[in-house]
């Protein structure tokens, strides 16, 4: 199914409902819920997900994981998606929190077969073997680090939410526990119990996740210069150190198709 609201289809007597759709450039869906459980992949584009409790950022021909009932909302950059809608009693293995997996060559495939199923798609051919199928691959993938923990303080979410939408090296603690109203030390013991972060790792983290949609469309040294690094050979460095892969991995999918 391509472009259609899980409203329209919701009410299908199936555990898995494969649903395309198309976002303009740039495209915000607000916040919301749904009642199945999503595997949101972005075969195109970079997505970012937001909940109370964090933000994780998608990078291209990878998924995120929602748990049910979550409310959350999502940034569009670019992005096609192909999402499965689950129903959450078929998942029982079902992460508990937002969770951004990689998406290997079986697992895209069947998502592109999944892609041309109707609502009512056949349970006892090869419709149904692939729908259970690919909740087999789901099950077995491996969470990827591209996010950020929210803290539950109301003044330190704002801190955190406001430096998410612009990351700036010259923030410090300083100006963090002033804007907070309490002290370094106080700001930094609560953050770390909150996050499991300092607040200056926790902005390190920030800034390269803000890095990955920068990619897209600019080259590896720009975009480490643009967030404060002082060469590209740093930015590569902290990169590859937090996230696993070099930032040229993502500079390189720019522009790309599934």
């Amino acid at each position: 199914m391509r472009n259609v609201s899980l409203a329209e289809v919701d009410h299908a007597d199936r555990a898995v409902l494969p649903v395309g759709t198309d976002y303009p450039p740039g495209h915000l869906l607000d916040w919301h819920e749904h009642r199945r459980a999503q595997f949101l992949h972005g075969a195109t584009g970079v997505m970012v997900v937001e909940t109370a409790q964090g933000t994780w950022t998608v990078p291209p021909e990878r998924a995120v994981l929602v748990p049910a009932a979550t409310r959350h909302r999502v940034r569009m950059l670019g992005v096609s998606t192909r999402s499965l809608y689950v129903e959450p009693g078929a998942v029982p293995w079902w992460p508990a929190v937002c969770t951004v997996v990689d998406v290997p060559p079986l697992l895209r495939e069947l998502l592109r077969a999944a892609d041309g199923f109707g609502a009512d798609y056949s349970l006892s051919g090869r419709e149904g073997c692939v729908a259970a199928l690919l909740l087999h691959e789901i099950a077995g993938l491996t969470p990827l680090p591209f996010h950020v923990a929210i803290p539950a303080d109301a003044a330190l979410a704002v801190l955190c939410r406001a430096y998410l939408a612009e990351p700036d090296a010259g923030v410090t603690n300083a100006a963090w526990a002033a804007g907070a109203a309490m002290s370094e030390r106080a700001l930094t013991r609560r953050f770390r119990a909150q996050t499991g972060d300092s607040p200056a790792a926790w902005r390190g983290r920030a800034r390269l996740l803000a890095a990955v949609p920068l990619l897209r469309t600019a080259p590896v040294s720009e975009v480490g210069a643009r967030l404060g690094y002082s060469s590209p050979a740093a930015f590569t460095a902290a990169f590859t150190r937090v996230f696993g892969m070099p930032p040229s991995r993502f500079a390189r999918a720019r522009g790309g198709g599934p």
